[in-house]
């Protein structure tokens, strides 16, 4: 060994640790910006058509119904805080769930989507088309629960009752993570 290359190899070593600490502090820059673009959740409000008429194939609301359709539109239609409203809503073909979202529609000047039957190719389209946004989806009280679990991967869920019309389902999905299911009734 020469006295050249003892006296290279301790002055380069300093510059070898510059480059490989600016390669790691850029990687974990580009993670940190990566996770931060990617945690933004969806919202889903899912729930039930208000209240129908007993008879007919595809009976309208109630009165009663009425009035939980526009309590529905007084909760999500705050046109106030632009950042806490209702990006889109899918409803059921039925007549009773185009009601029922009509009110809020109407107050957000948003054209409902009719959605497909299936519950898993609902909830593909949905977290595809409105990423990181705020969706309402009115459904029947069989495809309620199915829609749940196919939005949080949660077990099976209890049935909704023919008589039970205030339940809500607010189901946050994040792009990285677990979902979570909030039940609240209104």
């Amino acid at each position: 060994m020469t006295f050249a290359t003892q006296r290279r190899r301790p002055f380069l070593i300093p510059i070898w640790l510059t480059v490989l600490g600016a390669f790691l502090g850029f990687a974990c820059l580009a993670a940190a910006a990566w996770i931060w673009g990617t945690a933004d959740a969806t919202t889903v409000v899912v729930i039930r058509h208000a209240e129908k008429q007993p008879l007919g194939a595809d009976p309208p609301l109630t009165a009663s119904g009425e009035a939980r359709a526009k309590l529905l539109s007084h909760m999500f239609g705050e046109d106030e805080v632009p950042d806490a409203r209702i990006d889109a809503i899918y409803v059921n073909p039925s007549l009773r769930s185009r009601m029922t979202a009509a009110p809020l529609a109407a107050r957000l000047k948003l054209v409902p989507i009719v959605a497909p039957p299936d519950a898993r190719g609902l909830v593909r389209r949905v977290l595809r088309e409105h990423a990181g946004a705020r969706v309402l989806i009115v459904g029947r009280s069989d495809t309620v629960p199915a829609i749940v679990e196919a939005l949080s991967g949660s077990g099976k869920l209890p049935d909704v009752a023919d008589d039970e019309y205030g339940t809500m389902y607010i189901v946050s999905v994040p792009k990285i993570g677990r979902s979570n299911v909030l039940r609240v009734s209104y």
